[in-house]
């Protein structure tokens, strides 16, 4: 029996009592990025109740749609909206980020629960000096339109960074800046303890996996390092690690504390795993991308920190709902969502199944579907979102460094108790 259905604003009972028997609702806060550079995925009005069956409660997204923002109304889930790289320089002029803010901010609060604005993504490591040095000024410019409008209470003020900002990240305790952005990096990081702003970091182990896999543990980067594999132990703190992406994260803190910023609150802005990659892309399947997300979705929902952190709560985005059939670059890049366009689960990981008629997709190459007459630049999707794996190169030489160390480390930890 087919138990497909077409959801209406209202959606079914039967998909209701699905969603809360797979999802019930839990005390805690899974975060998802809403992407959509594509042109076949639902309307914004059809993704409010798959966010919903997936017990979601903040969204991230990569522009600032007026279609978006509008379907986001009286839902209660909190949004973070971006403003594209191609207008950081745009937003140091402040009477056009004040403007920017008033459109796309002041406009929809409080129906839509903004709280955060991503200024630009992955901006540091584009090796582009036009956009770094942007970044800041651009930062700054809209959190004083914030204040100038008394919203700097309800919505923060943010910038995504790749892993790639780091120049160690093995062990976990050994992790700092690259030298050559800490003056940029620290003024973001001063930025942060002053405005209570989180710092987001977008962590792939995929790319790791990808890189060398028959030298990185399947096991490790897929959360499944305690079933029999051990994982590593930091000889320096004695900390066990049984997955990458903690042993990422704690290489994060460890940088943020080398610089005097050990308070600033870190944030996953993007984490995910590819269901389908090119031949050249090892470890993009779909059984893989199941464990990856469905693991790391338990964690969240467990609320257990990593090892130099156990007491906080992970602040995770998983990437990404849909996939997007517009993104250029390998198969991967296409192929992040938890559900393909028509709404069903990309693969099993327990997703209440939603199909849609061809007349509830959009057109949302880009990223800024529904047009509108913004008086600022909408926050089209910026050039960093647009390809993942833009900094896989800068993730592969991390990578070889991390497997000296996963290699060396059972013998270094013996020498060092010793």
């Amino acid at each position: 029996m087919n138990l497909s259905f077409t959801i209406i604003p209202h959606f079914s009972l039967l998909f209701f009592i699905s969603a809360v028997i797979l999802f019930p609702r839990m005390a805690f806060s899974l975060g998802i990025n809403y992407g959509r550079i594509a042109d076949n995925i639902p309307v914004p009005e059809k993704v409010v109740p798959i966010i919903k069956s997936i017990g979601a409660t903040r969204v991230k997204l990569y522009d600032a749609d007026p279609t978006v923002l509008k379907a986001f109304a009286n839902t209660n889930i909190e949004i973070i909206i971006g403003l594209g790289n191609e207008y950081l320089a745009t937003m140091k002029d402040s009477n056009k980020a004040l403007n920017w803010v008033k459109t796309n901010v002041q406009c929809w609060l409080p129906l839509t629960k903004i709280t955060c604005i991503a200024v630009g993504n992955e901006v540091l490591t584009l090796n582009d000096s036009s956009l770094s040095d942007n970044l800041f000024p651009a930062m700054q410019s809209v959190y004083n339109a914030l204040v100038t409008l008394h919203l700097e209470k309800q919505v923060s003020v943010t910038t995504a960074h790749s892993l790639a900002v780091l120049d160690t990240s093995y062990p976990p305790s050994a992790g700092k800046f690259r030298q050559d952005l800490v003056g940029c990096i620290s003024k973001i990081l001063d930025f942060h303890l002053k405005t209570d702003s989180p710092f987001l970091i977008n962590a792939y182990p995929f790319l790791a996996y990808k890189s060398n896999p028959k030298q990185v543990s399947l096991d490790f980067v897929l959360f499944e390092g305690s079933n029999g594999s051990g994982g590593v132990v930091d000889p320096w703190t004695n900390l066990h690690y049984d997955n990458m992406l903690f042993a990422q994260i704690d290489a994060v803190h460890s940088a943020l504390e080398k610089v005097g910023c050990k308070k600033v609150c870190v944030q996953i802005s993007e984490s995910g795993w590819p269901s389908k990659g090119d031949t050249d892309e090892a470890g993009a399947t779909q059984e893989n991308a199941k464990k990856y997300n469905g693991n790391l979705i338990k964690l969240v929902q467990q609320k257990i920190g990593t090892p130099m952190r156990p007491d906080v709560d992970l602040n995770i985005y998983v990437f990404a709902l849909f996939n997007e059939n517009l993104k250029p670059g390998p198969t991967s890049e296409r192929n992040f969502g938890l559900f393909k366009p028509d709404g069903t689960p990309a693969y099993n990981l327990g997703l209440a199944g939603v199909s849609y008629g061809n007349s509830n997709t959009s057109s949302s190459s880009g990223g800024n579907s529904g047009g509108g007459s913004n008086a600022s630049p909408p926050g089209g999707s910026s050039s960093g979102y647009m390809s993942i794996t833009s900094d896989a190169w800068k993730v592969t030489l991390q990578s070889r460094m991390l497997i000296f160390w996963l290699v060396l480390s059972p013998i270094t930890l013996l020498a060092f108790q010793r």
